[in-house]
């Protein structure tokens, strides 16, 4: 993708304002790395915790002196639309990152799930049209394509929730995309942090099935995905990152050689909720997925409730059609793993 690692004029964001949603976390934070040092006037967080906000404003104010003015810090729970209406005002750019996504966490608290991720989503939308945001770019998962656990299955009604709702935008009014990704290596929900932290405490590496695969990409890359979004995406597209898979063995093995280690693996089996792949994409979008370097585009079916308006004989390629998964993937060997691995800030990497 020909983002690399600078947010291009292009984008227009001189002057402009961006709100990020669940602004503390990973995704968040390398959101805010990328558009810190540029002509942007404001960056908001929104978030609700006021701890992990504190730690993340004496950073930044530590490391960019000259730009921390820029990043302003709102307390608010997505839940509660009351909450965070007011960190909407003036606001032109929102990326929503605010999520429960746990896998077991969704999976012995799913209501929690739903008011996070579903009703969530549904009060930023409605925070966006009511203070005239020009475009938000909603952040989903791998797991919510053939969703089988509590956390794909809320980020599957969020998609089809923004979708929805981009139907009935009127021109001026927000546009709604979204952005869905595989794993993001050493992101709060990877598990590259634990076997970090496993092999400093002397203790064998936890895999719970050495033959899953799941997609390996870094928060640099998805961040570039978060930008053509911003830039070209249309009311209701679905973005979808391009990524290699490794089998977990393989990750293990590529984590262990890289920090010249014997701890050695332990198999614990499989986790509530957990996959042996993952999907990216469903047959049912390759259909009408746009192939681009680097990901996918897929627009919206904008075709309303009245069927007998459209004639079609079917598509005969529907049963030809592949899905996009992590077991069809490029596969990575473990030399491939490392040299991935050597990008993150884990193995002295950048990102």
């Amino acid at each position: 993708m020909e983002y690399s690692h600078t947010v291009r004029q292009a984008l227009e964001f001189g002057g402009k304002v961006l709100l990020i949603t669940g602004g503390t976390g990973s995704f968040g934070n390398a959101v805010l790395r990328r558009f810190l040092t540029t002509d942007i006037a404001e960056i908001r967080i929104l978030s609700r915790d006021e701890k992990k906000q504190d730690d993340m404003r004496h950073t930044y104010q530590e490391r960019w002196p000259q730009h921390a003015g820029k990043i302003k810090f709102y307390i608010g729970d997505v839940r509660d639309y009351r909450s965070i209406a007011p960190a909407f005002r003036g606001v032109d750019y929102v990326f929503h990152a605010a999520a429960l996504k746990q896998v077991p966490s969704c999976e012995f608290y799913p209501m929690e799930a739903v008011k996070t991720n579903i009703i969530g989503s549904d009060n930023v939308i409605s925070a966006c049209v009511e203070n005239a945001v020009k475009k938000a770019v909603f952040l989903s998962t791998d797991k919510a394509a053939y969703p089988i656990n509590a956390m794909g299955m809320t980020k599957a009604v969020m998609e089809k929730n923004v979708i929805a709702r981009s139907r009935q935008m009127l021109p001026g009014d927000p546009i709604l995309c979204l952005t869905r990704y595989g794993n993001v290596m050493a992101s709060r929900g990877s598990v590259i942090p634990l076997f970090c932290q496993q092999i400093d405490e002397g203790k064998p590496l936890t895999v719970t099935n050495p033959d899953m695969t799941r997609f390996m990409m870094t928060l640099e890359d998805a961040v570039d995905l978060v930008l053509y979004a911003f830039e070209h995406g249309e009311q209701g597209d679905l973005f979808v990152q391009k990524a290699p898979a490794a089998t977990i063995e393989t990750l293990a093995q590529a984590v262990l050689e890289l920090k010249d280690a014997d701890s050695g693996v332990t198999t614990i089996g499989t986790r509530h909720g957990e996959k042996l792949y993952e999907v990216l994409v469903t047959a049912e979008e390759m259909l009408r997925a746009e192939d681009l370097p680097g990901f996918f585009r897929v627009p919206a079916d904008n075709r309303d409730l009245n069927y007998d308006n459209y004639f079609s004989k079917g598509n005969p390629a529907f049963g030809r059609i592949e899905q996009y998964t992590s077991h069809n993937t490029q596969r990575l060997d473990v030399e491939g793993m490392k040299r991935l691995l050597r990008k993150l800030r884990l193995f002295g990497g950048t990102c």
